[in-house]
């Protein structure tokens, strides 16, 4: 390890369950040194839960004040436009030698196809220079154009993802096909891990940045890819075992 810093790229989520205070609450944690750069600002308004992606040039900025700092690990999460994705993109190429955990996040988008589909073919360009993608049930079905129903589908779009350019994959399965199991998948080209742990009826908002976070911990913490993986998910489950009741109640995914 040559430091203890650690960037997320990511979004501030208002209520402040999921995002940037997610994965800055898990750096804490795991006793690292947690940097950001803030890629969208939400609010609530009459429209719903909006979405504001920070202008383009300050984004830039960000990054730019940011070049200088010896990281070991990056977790990329909302990246809310293809411009954005691009800045990102463009500075995760000069990364060289560390962990970059890609959270593809899509599905507050899916309602936007023409937008999706841009941001789809901008988030695949990612996947050669990232350790790591996490994906939900939904983001590899919109990634991989294929429908998810059974643990096999599960498997062969993992398998789809390796072979677009990921080299470790996990898809987030959350209870889809077992309603008191929370079932991921994790593939590293050769050989499938499934992550099975009980369904807690607890608050769970900002589970999946949480796992992709503590997998990009892990990894500054020296651990294998596998190893990452497999203390995320029972990282994130105690986290939701000793939550509070605040916040609202999600499916295991993001």
């Amino acid at each position: 390890m040559t430091s203890k810093y650690i960037l997320a790229i990511s979004g501030n989520d208002i209520f402040s369950g999921g995002g940037l205070s997610a994965d800055l609450a898990t750096y804490t944690v795991n006793g690292l040194k947690g940097f950001v750069a803030v890629t969208c600002l939400t609010a609530v308004t009459e429209k719903g839960f909006e979405v504001f992606p920070v202008d383009g040039d300050i984004f830039s900025h960000q990054l730019d004040s940011l070049v200088d700092i010896d990281f070991s690990a990056i977790k990329l999460g909302l990246l809310p436009n293809v411009e954005i994705a691009e800045e990102a993109l463009t500075f995760i190429k000069k990364q060289k030698g560390i962990p970059v955990v890609l959270d593809p996040v899509l599905v507050c988008k899916e309602n936007h196809d023409l937008e999706v589909s841009a941001l789809r073919d901008e988030l695949i360009r990612f996947f050669p220079y990232v350790t790591i993608i996490t994906p939900n049930l939904t983001e590899a079905q919109l990634l991989t154009q294929k429908t998810i129903k059974t643990l096999e589908d599960m498997k062969e779009a993992a398998q789809m993802l390796h072979r677009m350019g990921a080299q470790n994959v996990v898809i987030k399965g959350g209870n889809r096909f077992r309603k008191d199991q929370a079932l991921d998948v994790f593939y590293d080209g050769q050989h499938f891990q499934m992550l099975d742990y009980p369904v807690l009826e607890k608050n769970n908002t900002g589970a999946g940045c949480t796992f992709a976070s503590s997998i990009a911990s892990q990894l500054v913490l020296g651990k294998t890819v596998q190893e990452a993986v497999r203390e995320a998910k029972a990282f994130v489950y105690h986290a939701i075992e000793h939550s509070d009741d605040y916040g609202v109640k999600q499916n295991y995914e993001r």
